[in-house]
Order: C-alpha cells, then sequence, then structure tokens
C-alpha cells in the first residue's frame, strides 16, 4: 500500500486496509473503487466499464464494498469524537488510547467509552459522594476482612448511611457499575450468551386467544446462534403485538446450591476469588457472590437482553432483505414475452373483468370490461367481446391476473381457445402483485389520464408480460410482494437494498431509451428523475434519437452524465450499429481499430463471429483500455445488445383444478415460483392459495439453500403431498420419485399427523445428507403460516 500513502490520510488507509481483508482483495482495488464513487461513479458503470480500475470486481463485490465503506466511515468518525471526549475530560491513558484506536465495531468502541460518558445520577454516584467507594475497594483488597465489620466504619448520617447494610448496599452499587462498565467482562458474556444462549418465547396472560395464529411460540426455545431469519421475526410480531414474551437467557440449574453459570462466569473473569459458592463460604466469598450476582442479574442481563433482541432483529431483517432483494432480482430478470401484441385480464366478479389490449410497442389499443359471472353471467356476451378485440388487433398472448377469479377468468379464456382456434392464443397467468399500487399511483395517473383506475391495472398486467422489467420499476420494490415481513423491515435499509437490485438489474438489460418510460430511465446509471423527464420530453418534441451523441443535447445532459449513462442507453436502428450494444462511447476508438485490422466495414463484422475468430484482445489494448474492457468489446460485437434475461416460457394450470377441493396427494401439476425463503419455495398451482414446496423436498440431493435449486418467476413441476383445508395449507415436493403419502381424513387433518413443535422440528429436516420426505405435515404447519 506504500503507493497509496502519499495521497492517503491514516484513517482512509486503515478503511481501504480492513475493506481489502474483508473482501479478499487488494488495497490497490479498494482504492480505484473509493475514488470512482467519490467521483460519482454508480456501481453498475465501474462493474462494467472500469474492469482495469478495479481489477475486475463485480457487482456484488462492488455494492458490498460500498455498504461496509458508509459504515467504516461512521466507525471511524465515532472513534475520533470518543478519542477527543476522554481526551477533554484529561482521562485518556496510552493503554485506553491503543484498546480504542484497536476497536473494530461501534459496539466495542461504546464498550470502552461506557465509564467516560456523562450519566444522570446512579445509585453508584450516589453511594460515592457518601464516601463508599473505599469501603468497596477495602473489601476487595483485604482476603480476611468481615464486609459488615468494615462497613460500619463508613456510616455517614447526612447521607443516610445509618447502619452498616446500607453501606454495603451502596458498596455493592459501586462495584456492579464498575464491572458492567468493563469494556473486557461485556465483551466475554456477550460473546458466551450469544453462543450458548437461548431465546425463550411464551404466551402472554390472557392472549391465548388472540394470539392464536402465534401458538407454534407459545412455549418456545431454540439457541440465539441457530434461530432463522423467519422465526425471528415471527415471534418479534408476536410480541409486537402483545401475544407473546421474550426473554434471552442460559437455562440455570433447579439445584439452588449449585450458582447460575453466568453468575459464576462474572466471578470467574473478574477474579474475585475461590469459595465464593461454597456450601459454607466466608462473609466476604458470600458478599463477593452477591456482588457477581447483582452485576449479572440487575446490570449485565438487562442490557444483554435488549441488545441481543435488537441484534437478533437485525440480523433476522439483514437476512430477510438478502431473500427479497434476491427474488426481486428474479422477478426484474424474468423472461419477457417481447414485442407481441398482448391482451391484459384483471379478474373480477361481481365487478367485472377488466380488459386492456396494448399492441406490440405497449400502447394501449382499446379497453373494455366484460361479466361473464355473478351475479350477470354474461357468459356469451364476454366471449363475444374477447373475441372481437382479440381478433381487431391481431392478439397474439393473453395475460390473466392472478388475483380474485383468476382460475374462473382462465377457463373463459380457455373456452375461447377451443371454441375459436384460429384466433391461435396463447393464456399465461401473470403475479398482479403491486398492480393496485401502480393503478391509483401519479405515475399511472401521467400514463393514462383518460382512463379509469380498474382498467389500468387490467394495462399494467399486460405489460408485464411483454416486459417484467420495464412494467415493474413503475411501481415500489417492497409492494412488489416477493419478500418475507417487509413491514417489519428497517424500512430505509429495505429501500436502499431494493433500489440497488433494480438498478443493476436494468443496467444488466440496457434501456431503448426511444421507447423506455421516465420510470424506466430513471434507473439507468447516471440518470435521475429530471433527466428522465428531460430525454422523455426532447423525444417527444424531436423525435427519436439518431444516436447517442445526440443525448447530448438533452437539457441538464452533461458529459459526466453521459459518461454514466451512455453504454446502458441503447439505439436499435439508429445511424451507429455500436449505438444499439452495450459497447460504450468512449471505447469506440478500440472499435475502429479491430476493424481496421481485419479490413471489414461495421455491417460486415457486428454479429458476425466468423470475422471475429482469432482476433487476440491484447492487439488492441492502449494505456486507457486494457484486455477485461476489449475481451467485453469483442463479445458485444459477436452479439450485440445481448438480453441476460432467458426464453419466455408459460406454465400450464391443470385443467379441473381451481380450489382446495380439487387437490389430491399425489397429484402431479405444473405451476410457477412465488417466492422463495430460506426454508423452501412457494409455488402457484393455480388454486389461489400457494403451496410450500419445504427446501428438504426441493431435490434428492441436500440442498442448503433454496436458490440453488428454484428462482422466483421459475415453472417447475411439483407433487401434491398434503392438503390442509380448513387451515388452507398445502404441501407439495418437487421429489417426484417419492411415495404419496396417506390420504387426508374427512375432517382436512392428515390420518397421522405430528405437531410441530415451534418449527424445531422442520428445521432439522435438512440436516442429513438424505432429507425426510415431507409426509405429515409438520412442515407444512410450520411453515405455511408464514405465507401469511
Amino acid at each position: 500500500m506504500s503507493d497509496l500513502s502519499l495521497t492517503t490520510s491514516d484513517t482512509e488507509l486503515r478503511i481501504i486496509a480492513q475493506l481489502a481483508e474483508e473482501l479478499s482483495v487488494r488495497p490497490q482495488q479498494v482504492a480505484a473503487v473509493i475514488e470512482l464513487l467519490k467521483d460519482g461513479a454508480t456501481v453498475p458503470f465501474i462493474a462494467r466499464y472500469r474492469k482495469e480500475a478495479t481489477g475486475g470486481l463485480d457487482d456484488t463485490v462492488l455494492r458490498n464494498l460500498d455498504t461496509r465503506l458508509l459504515y467504516l466511515r461512521d466507525l471511524e468518525d465515532r472513534r475520533a469524537a470518543i478519542l477527543s471526549s476522554i481526551t477533554e475530560q484529561n482521562k485518556l491513558t496510552p493503554e485506553l488510547e491503543l484498546a480504542i484506536k484497536q476497536a473494530d465495531t461501534k459496539q466495542r468502541l461504546e464498550d470502552l467509552y461506557a465509564p467516560f460518558k456523562v450519566k444522570r445520577r446512579t445509585r453508584a454516584q450516589i453511594a460515592r459522594e457518601a464516601g463508599l467507594e473505599p469501603l468497596a475497594d477495602g473489601i476487595l483488597a483485604d482476603l480476611q476482612c468481615d464486609p459488615l465489620t468494615l462497613a460500619a466504619q463508613y456510616l455517614n448520617a447526612e447521607a443516610g448511611i445509618t447502619e452498616p447494610k446500607a453501606a454495603l448496599d451502596g458498596a455493592r452499587d459501586i462495584l456492579a457499575e464498575r464491572y458492567a462498565e468493563n469494556a473486557d467482562l461485556l465483551a466475554d458474556m456477550r460473546n458466551h450468551l450469544w453462543t450458548q444462549g437461548y431465546l425463550y418465547s411464551k404466551v402472554a396472560d390472557g392472549k391465548e386467544a388472540e394470539g392464536a395464529n402465534f401458538r407454534d411460540w407459545f412455549d418456545f426455545n431454540e439457541p440465539l446462534r441457530t434461530l432463522p431469519s423467519h422465526r425471528i421475526l415471527a415471534m418479534l410480531r408476536g410480541r409486537q403485538q402483545g401475544a407473546l414474551e421474550l426473554r434471552i437467557g442460559i437455562e440455570a440449574s433447579q439445584d439452588i446450591l449449585v450458582p447460575h453459570p453466568c453468575v459464576e462466569r462474572v466471578a470467574r473473569f473478574l477474579e474475585l476469588g475461590k469459595g465464593l459458592f461454597d456450601a459454607a463460604p466466608t462473609p466476604r466469598a458470600k458478599w463477593l457472590a452477591d456482588i457477581a450476582r447483582w452485576t449479572w442479574r440487575v446490570k449485565l442481563l438487562t442490557m444483554f437482553e435488549t441488545e441481543m433482541l435488537t441484534r437478533l432483529r437485525e440480523t433476522a431483517e439483514a437476512e430477510a432483505i438478502r431473500v427479497f432483494a434476491a427474488n426481486l432480482k428474479d422477478l426484474l430478470l424474468a423472461a419477457p414475452a417481447g414485442p407481441k401484441a398482448v391482451l391484459g385480464l384483471d379478474p373480477g366478479i361481481r365487478t367485472g373483468v377488466k380488459i386492456a389490449a396494448i399492441d406490440h410497442t405497449g400502447k394501449v389499443v382499446e379497453t373494455a370490461t366484460i361479466y361473464p359471472f355473478e351475479p350477470r353471467r354474461d357468459r356469451v356476451g364476454s366471449l363475444t367481446t374477447l373475441a372481437t378485440i382479440a381478433r381487431r388487433h391481431k392478439i397474439e398472448l393473453v395475460a390473466i391476473g392472478n388475483g380474485t377469479a383468476s382460475r374462473e377468468t382462465e377457463k373463459l379464456v380457455a373456452d375461447l381457445m377451443a371454441a375459436q382456434p384460429d384466433l391461435k392464443l396463447t393464456r399465461v397467468v401473470v403475479s398482479e402483485a403491486g398492480a393496485s399500487v401502480y393503478s391509483a399511483s401519479e405515475l399511472a395517473a401521467l400514463e393514462f389520464p383518460d382512463l379509469d383506475v380498474s382498467l389500468r391495472g387490467a394495462a399494467s398486467i399486460a405489460r408485464r408480460l411483454q416486459d417484467p422489467l420495464a412494467e415493474l420499476v413503475k411501481i415500489e420494490p417492497k409492494a412488489i410482494g416477493v419478500g418475507q415481513y417487509q413491514h417489519d423491515l428497517n424500512q430505509r435499509e429495505l429501500a436502499r437494498s431494493l433500489d440497488a437490485v433494480v438498478e443493476d438489474c436494468v443496467n444488466a438489460v440496457g434501456v431503448d431509451v426511444n421507447t423506455a418510460s421516465a420510470a424506466l430511465l430513471t434507473r439507468v446509471s447516471g440518470l435521475n428523475s429530471t433527466l428522465a423527464k428531460n430525454i422523455v420530453s426532447y423525444r417527444d418534441a424531436k423525435g427519436v434519437f439518431p444516436n447517442r451523441s445526440a443525448l447530448k443535447e438533452v437539457p441538464r445532459f452533461g458529459e459526466k452524465a453521459f459518461e454514466q449513462a451512455a453504454g446502458f442507453l441503447r439505439i436499435p436502428n439508429g445511424d451507429n450499429p455500436l449505438d444499439a450494444s452495450s459497447v460504450h462511447p468512449e471505447a469506440y476508438p478500440v472499435v475502429e481499430r479491430i476493424l481496421k485490422k481485419i479490413a471489414a466495414d461495421m455491417k460486415e463484422v457486428i454479429g458476425n463471429r466468423d470475422k471475429l475468430k482469432g482476433l487476440s484482445p491484447s492487439e488492441f489494448t492502449d494505456e486507457r483500455f486494457g484486455v477485461p474492457t476489449v475481451r467485453d468489446i469483442l463479445l458485444e460485437l459477436e452479439k450485440p445488445g445481448r438480453d441476460p434475461r432467458p426464453e419466455f416460457t408459460t406454465a400450464t394450470f391443470k385443467e379441473g383444478v381451481e380450489t382446495l377441493n380439487d387437490l389430491l396427494p399425489g397429484m402431479l401439476l405444473e405451476g410457477v415460483v412465488t417466492n422463495v425463503a430460506n426454508f423452501g419455495a412457494f409455488v402457484d398451482i393455480g388454486v389461489h392459495q400457494d403451496g410450500l414446496v419445504h427446501i428438504s423436498a426441493l431435490a434428492e440431493k441436500f440442498v442448503s439453500d433454496p436458490r440453488d435449486v428454484v428462482r422466483v418467476g421459475q415453472t417447475v413441476k411439483v407433487r401434491v403431498q398434503e392438503v390442509d383445508i380448513p387451515r388452507k395449507r398445502i404441501a407439495l415436493t418437487m421429489r417426484l420419485n417419492d411415495e404419496t403419502p396417506p390420504a387426508r381424513s374427512a375432517g382436512g387433518a392428515p390420518a397421522s399427523s405430528n405437531r410441530s413443535s415451534g418449527g424445531q422440528s422442520a428445521s432439522k429436516q435438512n440436516k442429513g445428507a438424505a432429507p425426510e420426505p415431507l409426509g405429515q405435515g409438520a412442515m407444512a404447519a410450520a411453515f405455511a403460516k408464514l405465507k401469511r
């Protein structure tokens, strides 16, 4: 790092070194990223176009670096403030200064600073003012003393200390506060409690009926270190709603003669002496044992309980946000149907089925509402309307929202397809999560000022099929509904993480600047809402952009914005074929050198692998563009404008299976993955209730992470294992060769069942190499409730 030290402060060097160690990269890579971020570069831009500077760090590493950088800078600011405060108090010793400088977490810093914080007047402070600190120190120093006898020398009527016991209580308060501010003891006990402690949950008095949704946690405990995020969030929600009481601790022996393990550990760590917990201790030993108990029970346990619950919540939230972000990424990068005419249907019963037809560009060309169900039951008229619109606009795909009346509407479309096969329609059920949020939004009002709110939803459903990414960016990410407990999470962190996912996905795919909405353009690297609106306004006034250079004519589109955005903005069929690719305009001279080398023009080369065969990237490097960039350019010339999303496919729901009552164990069905959690995947099989494929039932082999097997939006084949109609729970398996479990009893409960012990048995299902089959409903009972 010697080449960094000339221009970088000691604090920044320390941050760079720590980040390099944490991320297993070179300090120079970290320093380069920090400099680029400081200059306003975005993560997608750095990942794609600054590989030489970063050594090829991908967007995942860059996101982690950016997040940790913020934390470490906050840590350094706090370190400086603490050192300044203690220095002003003239209490900074060399040993303390070293400890503060070596602290690697905010928690450690606060532990070291605790004795020097300005506090409210405590019982220990009152005892010190009464002159009792020498008594406390005297008992510690004199191994043979009798505390009661020694305390008689420290009576102080003016301070209310009129008997030896009161003096000893004051000395106890002084020592307990002193020990509770011992940073090393705090670190030791915190680690011990985290690794050995349990979270205990019980039902709050009188809340058995009201808190029935949390009955799995009415009498529950599990080690802190093994608690999964969804279980933590469920119990915290139960506590917030007043149904559960939570506490943290290490179970003590029932033998009253055996000290609590944490009390014994405190005494041992503080070296309070031997014999404290003997059957017949000396008076001094007995008093010191009480000090250890008081320190633990009154000071440390209360503090740690709050701290550990906060830590559990933060850990669970971080994991839930990670899972949510991963699911969102899969949903945004779902396969687009492409530029096809689509009929969007927003199902409803009494309010009717809303229809919106869009052409291949996404423009709404016709809307209508039909009433095939109760109370009108105009099935013939509805089929006629659908056929007329489909024929008039040459509809290829029918997108059906998956909400209320979805299967009934799908059956209606199936009848249309059977009656009029010449229409050549394909029906697809589409998730409508967040469609109502979009319909009522200001953005929807601007897009469809003359369209009723209910019809906007149908248009959004149609567009989601055409291009999921372009449509879903218009909706607040957390409203899309692919997370768990999203309303319980840290909203600022959730928004930051999900926004990063949207930004990465949009820039990974690229954006057609001549057709993109302002909402989509806003997510492009280097652009903001103002620039996005300016681009759309300029396009509406002047027509399509003929090339990327024309973007500079847009008001407020400066050189910096152009540098960050240009590579992600595509112009198909423009003046320059490269403008439709991900090759950045700054690298066009590299392409010119390649063309000169092979003596060919652009139209001959682009998309022609044979013309580029045998070229070495190193032949075209210069002081600015190295091998990584040239390699990317060659790949892009071979397949310009490559879309990283998969090919479009559709799932077909089984005819005649439309409700829970139609399901039977053993049925083989096709479905679509709607959500992936750490414990398994939820699959829509077309019965208005997603089924759960537990992690142990995802594959024949051991699965540690469900996302190694399934993704949101993926079409999968599943077999029904169990159906619990009263509780609306469906257990599915993707291990299609497993034996079908016994049939259900008439009451909807399995013929033989095990009650999940707060989810513990479920969590153990996936420990071995051969997971136990999901047979008797324990896992479905433990986890299907989490979907709600």
